[in-house]
């Protein structure tokens, strides 16, 4: 009970800080200009700087041993995300991406870091990596409905991809950061969830609510994307031996975020229905609020 009570009011004073997003765009305070300067804020400085932080741990062999069963786990918990949503939403390309690709970036860090310590973003960092090569390869198809491969030199030059390889060669060296050098660091870390929250905010002040609560596809993506995944998984992270806590907690709040705001972006790049795309960001992030909190709480019976 004391876990689920963290993380709700580590939810709550995130969508507080979206509120603060939210009154800025519908003040005029904040354009949609300004709102992809802080998506690319998010993309290039702060979201790296947590990963690398994640990595700034004691290299221990169980830690090691960790790293390669998270990797597992998020390839494993992906290809459910993508089945699944592929399943429950064939015809429909925007609802099969959101359902399959959830926030464990922008989102599941700060509410991992809440319940567990910063550490444990070590055991998030596969997930985010497998997830973006996901979302630039298969989830650009399916939008687009061509076949996209990856780019090699794409991939290679990605900010996250950067920022775990520089994490990666912290770990094994264990090489320490001039104290200025690990301080700034610090300090673009914590942009991650503030900066996170506001573009949230801004993306909810462009929904008309009336018109967007009204809509079951909404709650039907909903559903799939924050229960059916995540208990999927949740099912499948308990029966299977050799997997810690810190690691199960790290992979099933991973699974259960919120539809990621990559699909409003990518949505916008190609052309597709973004009011829709926005729309679905929007609702599976207000409804996250009460299904993190009862899915932890499920997790912390069981475990």
């Amino acid at each position: 009970m004391e876990t689920s009570l963290i993380l709700l009011q580590q939810v709550l004073i995130m969508f507080l800080i979206a509120a603060i997003g939210f009154i800025a765009f519908r003040t005029g305070k904040i354009s949609n200009e300004g709102s992809k300067t802080i998506g690319n804020l998010l993309i290039y400085i702060s979201l790296p700087a947590v990963i690398v932080k994640g990595f700034m741990v004691e290299r221990t062999e169980e830690r090691m041993v960790g790293l390669l069963i998270s990797m597992a786990a998020a390839a494993v918990t992906l290809t459910i995300c993508v089945v699944v949503s592929r399943l429950c939403f064939r015809k429909d390309p925007i609802a099969s991406f959101g359902a399959a690709f959830s926030n464990p970036g922008f989102f599941g860090i700060p509410l991992i870091t809440a319940i567990l310590d910063e550490g444990a973003v070590f055991y998030i960092a596969p997930f985010i990596a497998f997830l973006n090569l996901l979302q630039w390869s298969y989830g650009v198809s399916l939008l687009t409905g061509k076949k996209t491969g990856l780019k090699i030199k794409t991939v290679l030059t990605a900010p996250f991809m950067i920022a775990i390889a520089a994490g990666l060669v912290l770990f094994f060296s264990q090489m320490q950061l001039p104290a200025i050098f690990a301080k700034t660091l610090d300090f673009c870390a914590g942009l991650n969830t503030p900066l996170a929250m506001f573009a949230v905010g801004v993306y909810l002040a462009q929904c008309r609510f009336g018109k967007m609560l009204k809509k079951g596809k909404l709650y039907a993506i909903s559903a799939v994307r924050l229960l059916l995944i995540p208990l999927i998984v949740l099912a499948l992270i308990t029966v299977i031996p050799g997997i810690n806590n810190d690691i199960r907690y790290a992979v099933l709040i991973a699974a259960a975020c919120p539809v990621g705001s990559n699909l409003a972006v990518y949505a916008q790049l190609h052309n597709k229905d973004y009011t829709y795309a926005v729309e679905t960001v929007a609702v599976s992030t207000l409804l996250c609020i009460v299904t993190i909190p009862l899915l932890v709480q499920i997790a912390s019976v069981i475990w």
